[in-house]
């Protein structure tokens, strides 16, 4: 059974165990968009001992690089991308902190062990739907790496904005369930 949750960041511990493989969730507060470069940015300065530029603890990241923003918006386009790119990184985030992230695909088994560890979620955006998701933000800054240009890590709050929850705390994926719901159901088993 599918359903419906309004989550507000920085998330909690107990909203992240309310959320199930499969929710779909509208998303309000704020988020914080990083891309490859910005995560291995990010692990350097975690290497080095030194502070992050931004507080993971309870946050979301949405693998994003969004495009310029028109006159009088906060944002231009923002969908978003293949997640698995930073798989290498996700681990050590979720150690920091890091409740959720949103991008597009699957993850691998590291990433999927450490979601149960640490406790957090992996959640899809609807690729393609990059100019209706930003209407869902209401306001974006560059917090950091603004060298990197679209890539740099932006604060962005952000009103219902809808995602799919993929990867829960208990280790279920959307990915597969649904592959077997179609799998019995078409006869394919």
């Amino acid at each position: 059974m599918t359903r419906e949750l309004e989550i507000t960041t920085p998330l909690s511990q107990e909203a992240v165990e309310a959320i199930y493989s499969g929710d779909r969730l509208f998303i309000n507060g704020v988020i914080y968009t990083a891309r490859d470069a910005a995560h291995a940015r990010l692990i350097k300065l975690l290497n080095q001992g030194e502070e992050l530029p931004v507080q993971l603890a309870g946050q979301i990241i949405f693998y994003a690089g969004p495009s310029p923003a028109r006159p009088g918006k906060p944002i231009g386009a923002i969908g978003p991308t293949t997640s698995y790119r930073m798989d290498p990184y996700t681990p050590r985030l979720l150690e920091e902190g890091l409740k959720g992230m949103i991008g597009k695909g699957p993850r691998g088994k590291e990433v999927r062990d450490a979601l149960m560890k640490f406790k957090g979620v992996y959640c899809v955006a609807t690729g393609g739907a990059a100019a209706l998701l930003s209407k869902c933000v209401k306001k974006a800054d560059i917090v950091a790496f603004d060298d990197l240009g679209p890539e740099a890590i932006r604060r962005l709050e952000v009103e219902r904005l809808p995602v799919i929850c993929v990867n829960d705390i208990f280790g279920n994926d959307l990915y597969e369930t649904a592959r077997m719901e179609f799998a019995v159901k078409s006869g394919y088993c």
